[in-house]
Protein backbone atom coordinates (compact mmCIF):
# COMPACT_ATOMS: atom_id res chain seq x y z
CA UNK A 1 0.00 0.00 0.00
CA UNK A 2 1.41 3.12 -0.97
CA UNK A 3 1.94 6.18 1.28
CA UNK A 4 -0.27 9.46 0.60
CA UNK A 5 2.20 11.78 -1.00
CA UNK A 6 3.44 14.52 1.56
CA UNK A 7 1.19 17.47 2.28
CA UNK A 8 2.90 21.48 0.47
CA UNK A 9 4.94 22.98 3.00
CA UNK A 10 2.73 25.27 5.36
CA UNK A 11 3.43 29.10 4.37
CA UNK A 12 3.86 31.82 6.98
CA UNK A 13 3.73 35.48 6.32
CA UNK A 14 6.08 37.42 8.58
CA UNK A 15 5.01 40.95 8.98
CA UNK A 16 6.74 43.87 10.66
CA UNK A 17 4.16 44.78 13.36
CA UNK A 18 2.27 48.46 13.81
CA UNK A 19 0.50 49.87 16.57
CA UNK A 20 -2.17 51.06 13.95
CA UNK A 21 -5.13 48.73 13.69
CA UNK A 22 -5.87 50.04 9.96
CA UNK A 23 -2.13 48.47 9.41
CA UNK A 24 -2.44 45.23 10.91
CA UNK A 25 -6.43 44.67 8.88
CA UNK A 26 -4.24 45.58 5.54
CA UNK A 27 -1.78 43.01 6.47
CA UNK A 28 -4.18 40.28 7.18
CA UNK A 29 -6.20 41.06 3.77
CA UNK A 30 -3.30 40.44 2.03
CA UNK A 31 -2.40 36.98 3.68
CA UNK A 32 -6.23 36.37 3.04
CA UNK A 33 -5.70 36.76 -0.68
CA UNK A 34 -2.49 34.47 -0.20
CA UNK A 35 -4.83 32.03 1.55
CA UNK A 36 -7.59 31.72 -1.26
CA UNK A 37 -4.73 31.53 -4.03
CA UNK A 38 -2.90 28.48 -1.73
CA UNK A 39 -6.36 26.64 -0.95
CA UNK A 40 -4.80 23.66 -0.20
CA UNK A 41 -1.84 25.23 1.93
CA UNK A 42 -1.52 26.25 5.43
CA UNK A 43 -1.74 29.52 5.38
CA UNK A 44 -0.06 31.79 8.76
CA UNK A 45 0.98 34.85 9.80
CA UNK A 46 3.22 35.71 12.52
CA UNK A 47 4.89 39.53 13.38
CA UNK A 48 8.28 40.64 14.01
CA UNK A 49 7.19 43.45 16.74
CA UNK A 50 4.16 44.88 18.42
CA UNK A 51 1.74 42.36 17.05
CA UNK A 52 0.98 38.97 18.53
CA UNK A 53 1.62 36.02 17.19
CA UNK A 54 5.69 36.62 17.08
CA UNK A 55 7.59 34.74 14.49
CA UNK A 56 8.27 32.07 16.95
CA UNK A 57 4.75 31.93 18.19
CA UNK A 58 3.10 31.35 14.62
CA UNK A 59 6.10 28.75 14.07
CA UNK A 60 5.01 26.51 17.01
CA UNK A 61 1.19 26.91 16.18
CA UNK A 62 2.12 25.57 12.80
CA UNK A 63 4.30 22.65 14.31
CA UNK A 64 1.54 21.84 17.18
CA UNK A 65 -0.65 21.36 13.54
CA UNK A 66 1.37 18.42 12.59
CA UNK A 67 2.95 20.86 9.74
CA UNK A 68 6.83 20.17 9.31
CA UNK A 69 7.68 21.78 6.20
CA UNK A 70 7.27 25.50 6.41
CA UNK A 71 8.77 28.02 3.88
CA UNK A 72 8.38 31.75 5.41
CA UNK A 73 7.97 34.99 3.52
CA UNK A 74 9.05 38.13 5.05
CA UNK A 75 6.02 40.94 4.09
CA UNK A 76 9.17 43.46 3.74
CA UNK A 77 10.32 45.59 0.64
CA UNK A 78 13.57 45.42 1.05
CA UNK A 79 16.68 43.30 2.44
CA UNK A 80 17.71 45.01 5.53
CA UNK A 81 18.90 44.36 9.26
CA UNK A 82 15.41 42.28 9.73
CA UNK A 83 15.61 40.14 6.57
CA UNK A 84 19.43 40.13 6.86
CA UNK A 85 19.39 39.35 10.62
CA UNK A 86 16.51 38.99 12.67
CA UNK A 87 13.96 36.69 10.94
CA UNK A 88 17.06 34.28 10.18
CA UNK A 89 18.08 34.09 14.16
CA UNK A 90 14.55 33.38 14.80
CA UNK A 91 14.24 30.63 12.36
CA UNK A 92 17.18 29.05 12.82
CA UNK A 93 16.83 28.89 16.96
CA UNK A 94 13.36 27.74 16.32
CA UNK A 95 14.83 24.95 13.83
CA UNK A 96 17.54 23.95 16.71
CA UNK A 97 14.77 23.26 19.23
CA UNK A 98 12.32 21.22 16.76
CA UNK A 99 15.19 19.30 14.32
CA UNK A 100 12.11 17.75 12.69
CA UNK A 101 10.66 21.03 11.34
CA UNK A 102 12.59 22.02 7.96
CA UNK A 103 12.37 25.96 7.32
CA UNK A 104 12.37 27.81 4.12
CA UNK A 105 13.42 31.72 3.76
CA UNK A 106 12.06 33.86 0.81
CA UNK A 107 13.38 36.69 -0.46
CA UNK A 108 12.02 40.26 0.37
CA UNK A 109 10.07 41.39 -2.32
CA UNK A 110 12.53 44.03 -3.65
CA UNK A 111 12.75 45.76 -7.52
CA UNK A 112 10.18 43.87 -8.97
CA UNK A 113 7.84 45.31 -12.47
CA UNK A 114 4.53 44.25 -10.21
CA UNK A 115 5.27 46.55 -7.61
CA UNK A 116 6.28 49.32 -10.25
CA UNK A 117 3.25 48.85 -12.12
CA UNK A 118 0.99 49.18 -8.44
CA UNK A 119 2.93 52.28 -7.57
CA UNK A 120 2.22 54.35 -10.98
CA UNK A 121 -1.20 53.68 -10.29
CA UNK A 122 -0.83 54.95 -7.02
CA UNK A 123 0.47 57.96 -8.40
CA UNK A 124 -1.48 58.38 -11.12
CA UNK A 125 -4.34 58.18 -8.34
CA UNK A 126 -3.06 61.14 -5.80
CA UNK A 127 -2.34 63.10 -9.22
CA UNK A 128 -5.98 63.00 -9.86
CA UNK A 129 -5.98 65.55 -7.13
CA UNK A 130 -4.28 68.52 -9.49
CA UNK A 131 -7.24 69.20 -11.80
CA UNK A 132 -7.58 69.55 -15.73
CA UNK A 133 -4.28 72.03 -16.42
CA UNK A 134 -1.59 69.17 -14.34
CA UNK A 135 1.66 68.47 -16.59
CA UNK A 136 3.30 66.09 -15.23
CA UNK A 137 6.66 67.79 -17.07
CA UNK A 138 6.08 70.74 -14.30
CA UNK A 139 6.03 68.21 -11.58
CA UNK A 140 8.13 67.37 -9.23
CA UNK A 141 8.25 62.97 -7.99
CA UNK A 142 9.70 62.46 -4.56
CA UNK A 143 9.64 58.95 -3.49
CA UNK A 144 9.92 58.15 0.34
CA UNK A 145 11.37 54.93 1.56
CA UNK A 146 11.70 53.87 4.88
CA UNK A 147 15.79 54.32 5.49
CA UNK A 148 17.77 51.84 7.11
CA UNK A 149 21.71 51.44 7.97
CA UNK A 150 22.18 48.87 4.84
CA UNK A 151 22.92 50.92 1.96
CA UNK A 152 22.06 48.24 -0.49
CA UNK A 153 18.31 48.92 0.78
CA UNK A 154 18.82 52.38 0.96
CA UNK A 155 20.34 52.31 -3.03
CA UNK A 156 17.33 50.17 -4.19
CA UNK A 157 14.58 53.26 -3.33
CA UNK A 158 17.05 55.22 -5.41
CA UNK A 159 16.86 53.03 -8.58
CA UNK A 160 12.97 52.64 -7.82
CA UNK A 161 12.50 56.62 -7.94
CA UNK A 162 14.78 56.41 -11.19
CA UNK A 163 12.62 54.20 -13.00
CA UNK A 164 9.28 55.95 -11.68
CA UNK A 165 10.89 59.10 -12.67
CA UNK A 166 11.32 57.74 -16.46
CA UNK A 167 8.76 55.60 -16.96
CA UNK A 168 6.38 58.55 -16.17
CA UNK A 169 7.82 61.52 -17.39
CA UNK A 170 8.31 63.86 -14.22
CA UNK A 171 9.94 67.11 -14.79
CA UNK A 172 12.85 66.04 -11.60
CA UNK A 173 12.24 63.09 -9.35
CA UNK A 174 14.12 63.52 -5.68
CA UNK A 175 14.85 60.26 -2.95
CA UNK A 176 14.07 60.92 0.89
CA UNK A 177 13.81 58.81 3.85
CA UNK A 178 11.56 58.53 6.97
CA UNK A 179 14.82 57.99 9.21
CA UNK A 180 18.43 56.85 10.09
CA UNK A 181 19.44 57.58 5.73
CA UNK A 182 20.07 60.97 4.15
CA UNK A 183 17.94 62.88 2.91
CA UNK A 184 14.91 62.66 5.38
CA UNK A 185 11.79 63.67 4.36
CA UNK A 186 11.85 67.48 5.03
CA UNK A 187 15.28 68.22 4.21
CA UNK A 188 14.56 66.83 0.81
CA UNK A 189 11.12 68.38 0.70
CA UNK A 190 12.92 72.19 1.19
CA UNK A 191 16.03 71.70 -0.93
CA UNK A 192 13.87 70.23 -3.69
CA UNK A 193 11.87 73.30 -3.21
CA UNK A 194 14.19 75.49 -5.16
CA UNK A 195 14.00 73.95 -8.01
CA UNK A 196 10.55 76.28 -8.16
CA UNK A 197 8.16 73.03 -9.25
CA UNK A 198 4.51 74.20 -8.96
CA UNK A 199 3.49 71.08 -7.86
CA UNK A 200 4.98 67.79 -5.93
CA UNK A 201 3.51 64.21 -5.60
CA UNK A 202 5.14 62.65 -3.01
CA UNK A 203 5.06 58.65 -3.28
CA UNK A 204 5.63 56.57 0.25
CA UNK A 205 7.02 53.53 -1.02
CA UNK A 206 5.38 51.43 2.19
CA UNK A 207 3.51 48.38 2.41
CA UNK A 208 0.67 48.92 5.00
CA UNK A 209 -0.28 52.03 6.54
CA UNK A 210 1.53 53.07 10.31
CA UNK A 211 3.46 55.13 12.01
CA UNK A 212 5.59 56.11 9.13
CA UNK A 213 2.85 57.01 6.90
CA UNK A 214 1.13 58.91 9.27
CA UNK A 215 4.61 60.36 9.92
CA UNK A 216 4.81 60.74 5.59
CA UNK A 217 1.68 63.23 5.76
CA UNK A 218 2.21 65.28 8.61
CA UNK A 219 6.06 66.14 6.93
CA UNK A 220 4.09 66.90 3.67
CA UNK A 221 1.27 68.88 5.38
CA UNK A 222 4.24 70.87 7.31
CA UNK A 223 5.23 71.60 3.85
CA UNK A 224 2.20 73.28 2.19
CA UNK A 225 1.97 74.79 5.35
CA UNK A 226 5.39 76.77 4.92
CA UNK A 227 4.71 76.75 0.85
CA UNK A 228 1.33 77.88 0.27
CA UNK A 229 2.33 78.52 -3.62
CA UNK A 230 3.20 75.20 -4.38
CA UNK A 231 0.76 72.04 -4.77
CA UNK A 232 1.78 68.97 -2.74
CA UNK A 233 -0.30 65.31 -2.50
CA UNK A 234 0.50 62.11 -0.95
CA UNK A 235 -0.63 59.00 -3.23
CA UNK A 236 -1.71 56.77 -1.54
CA UNK A 237 1.00 53.87 0.10
CA UNK A 238 1.27 50.28 -1.81
CA UNK A 239 -1.22 48.24 0.11
CA UNK A 240 -2.74 44.87 -0.50
CA UNK A 241 -3.48 45.51 -4.07
CA UNK A 242 -3.44 42.08 -6.34
CA UNK A 243 -0.13 42.85 -7.91
CA UNK A 244 1.74 42.65 -4.62
CA UNK A 245 -0.11 39.18 -3.40
CA UNK A 246 1.15 37.85 -7.13
CA UNK A 247 4.40 38.72 -6.22
CA UNK A 248 4.30 37.29 -2.60
CA UNK A 249 3.49 34.12 -4.83
CA UNK A 250 6.29 34.65 -7.06
CA UNK A 251 8.85 34.83 -4.81
CA UNK A 252 7.16 31.31 -2.86
CA UNK A 253 7.30 29.64 -5.99
CA UNK A 254 11.37 30.53 -6.14
CA UNK A 255 11.85 30.12 -2.33
CA UNK A 256 10.69 26.65 -3.36
CA UNK A 257 12.69 25.76 -6.37
CA UNK A 258 15.73 26.98 -4.21
CA UNK A 259 16.22 30.07 -6.28
CA UNK A 260 15.38 32.70 -3.98
CA UNK A 261 18.70 35.47 -4.39
CA UNK A 262 20.18 37.66 -1.78
CA UNK A 263 22.55 40.50 -3.58
CA UNK A 264 25.64 39.41 -2.10
CA UNK A 265 27.41 42.10 -4.94
CA UNK A 266 26.82 44.78 -2.28
CA UNK A 267 25.84 43.23 0.63
CA UNK A 268 28.21 45.02 3.88
CA UNK A 269 28.73 41.63 5.57
CA UNK A 270 30.34 39.75 2.38
CA UNK A 271 32.23 42.90 0.50
CA UNK A 272 33.52 45.65 2.03
CA UNK A 273 31.68 49.16 0.91
CA UNK A 274 32.72 52.45 0.90
CA UNK A 275 31.94 53.77 4.48
CA UNK A 276 30.74 50.04 5.77
CA UNK A 277 34.14 48.50 5.98
CA UNK A 278 33.91 47.17 9.19
CA UNK A 279 30.66 45.30 9.06
CA UNK A 280 32.15 42.42 6.70
CA UNK A 281 31.99 38.97 8.53
CA UNK A 282 30.24 40.62 11.56
CA UNK A 283 27.86 37.79 13.99
CA UNK A 284 24.80 37.29 13.07
CA UNK A 285 22.49 38.39 16.49
CA UNK A 286 18.78 39.14 17.10
CA UNK A 287 17.84 42.56 17.54
CA UNK A 288 15.65 43.37 20.55
CA UNK A 289 13.04 45.89 19.35
CA UNK A 290 11.93 48.98 21.15
CA UNK A 291 8.36 50.48 21.13
CA UNK A 292 10.22 53.46 18.87
CA UNK A 293 11.65 51.33 16.20
CA UNK A 294 13.56 54.22 14.76
CA UNK A 295 16.24 52.39 13.42
CA UNK A 296 15.48 49.11 11.33
CA UNK A 297 18.43 48.62 9.06
CA UNK A 298 20.78 46.82 11.92
CA UNK A 299 23.13 47.05 9.90
CA UNK A 300 26.21 45.67 11.76
CA UNK A 301 24.70 42.17 12.98
CA UNK A 302 24.41 40.06 10.24
CA UNK A 303 26.90 36.24 9.62
CA UNK A 304 26.83 34.28 6.23
CA UNK A 305 26.75 30.82 7.91
CA UNK A 306 23.11 30.94 8.43
CA UNK A 307 22.87 33.09 5.15
CA UNK A 308 24.50 30.58 2.78
CA UNK A 309 25.85 33.61 0.97
CA UNK A 310 29.02 31.50 0.02
CA UNK A 311 26.96 29.65 -2.28
CA UNK A 312 24.59 32.69 -3.33
CA UNK A 313 21.39 31.51 -2.20
CA UNK A 314 18.86 33.40 -0.09
CA UNK A 315 18.07 31.42 3.04
CA UNK A 316 16.73 28.03 0.87
CA UNK A 317 17.45 26.10 4.39
CA UNK A 318 18.61 27.15 7.52
CA UNK A 319 22.04 25.76 8.73
CA UNK A 320 23.42 25.84 12.36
Amino acid sequence: MTSPPPSPPAVLLIGHGTRLAAGVAEFHALADQLQRALPDRVCRTGFLELVEPGVPEALDALRRQGCRSVTALPALLMAAGHVKNDIPVMLNDFQAEHPEMRITFGADLGIHPNLLRVARERIESGEAEFGPDYDRRDTLLVVIGRGCSDPDANANICKITRMLWEGMGFGWAETAYTAVAAPLMADALERAHRLGFPRVVVFPYLLFAGRLVEQVRATVAAYRASHPDVQAVVAPYLNAHPLVAETFLERLAEAERGEARMNCQFCSYRTPIVGREDWRGAPQTAHHHDDHGHDHGHGHDHGHDSHGHDSHDHHCHHRH
